[in-house]
């Protein structure tokens, strides 16, 4: 009994928590926040593409993050968005993105959805965008988020993002928004010719680094920022 009332005051508490985090999220102007944010936190540390820009002063960043996390939605940090998975902090959304030199013509391979922000983000730069979430429940809230927003360019598939999309294959961007200790085959393999792919890499000490894939298939490697993302699950 007394295990059931507690848990019964539990869920009363996060219940009531979110919605006066809602409440609180209706008297916020977001979409200050939003130019805000890009102006401050993403070109101010160089980011100037226009098309990366542009979706990141448009897309409802809040309605990506927890209902206890709305009010923190445009600050210069990442966020949870449960099951042990983060929303990364705008720049660096903005900075990969941009790495990979996106015209809007682009079949864009993402792996790791997470709440569907970052696709979001590359569905207004890029012409297709296929992205892989191995958390189960994520994957279908991202999935009916972005198909609300109607980000029609978006197809979401629940699985192991280590295998990549081979049926899709190849694309000419691949982001992957989590950490393996080494960068997989697959997705190696399913890059285009003339095609770029930015990944976080290491387990304790991570760097982003892009690798570019020339006409002939040979691959060439570049080390960026440091970063800490969480650790790429799967690959078994």
């Amino acid at each position: 009994m007394r295990i059931s009332v507690l848990l019964l005051t539990l869920a009363c508490i996060i219940n009531c928590k979110e919605n006066m985090s809602k409440k609180q999220a209706a008297h916020i102007d977001f979409e200050h926040k939003r130019h805000n944010m890009v102006a401050k936190q993403i070109i101010s540390r160089g980011v100037s593409d226009n098309r990366v820009l542009k979706a990141m002063r448009s897309i409802p960043r809040e309605k990506f993050v927890l209902p206890a996390y709305m009010d923190q939605a445009y600050e210069d940090y990442p966020l949870p968005i449960g099951y042990g998975q983060t929303i990364s902090q705008p720049y660096i959304v903005a900075y990969m993105t941009e790495v990979l030199q996106l015209d809007g013509t682009e079949k864009v391979l993402e792996i790791g959805t997470g709440s569907g922000y970052q696709a979001a983000v590359l569905s207004e730069c890029a012409a297709q965008v296929f992205t892989i979430e191995i958390v189960e429940p994520l994957c279908n809230q991202a999935r009916e988020l972005l198909a609300d927003l109607n980000y029609d360019n978006v197809h979401v598939r629940c699985g192991d993002g280590f295998q990549g999309w081979p049926e899709e294959a190849p694309f000419d961007a691949i982001i992957v928004t989590a950490a393996p200790p080494d960068i997989p085959p697959a997705l190696m393999e399913q890059l285009a010719h003339g095609g770029r792919m930015i990944i976080p890499v290491g387990k304790y000490i991570q760097h982003l680094k892009l690798l570019t894939k020339d006409m002939t298939g040979m691959i060439a490697e570049e080390k960026l920022i440091a970063v800490r993302f969480v650790p790429m699950t799967g690959g078994k």
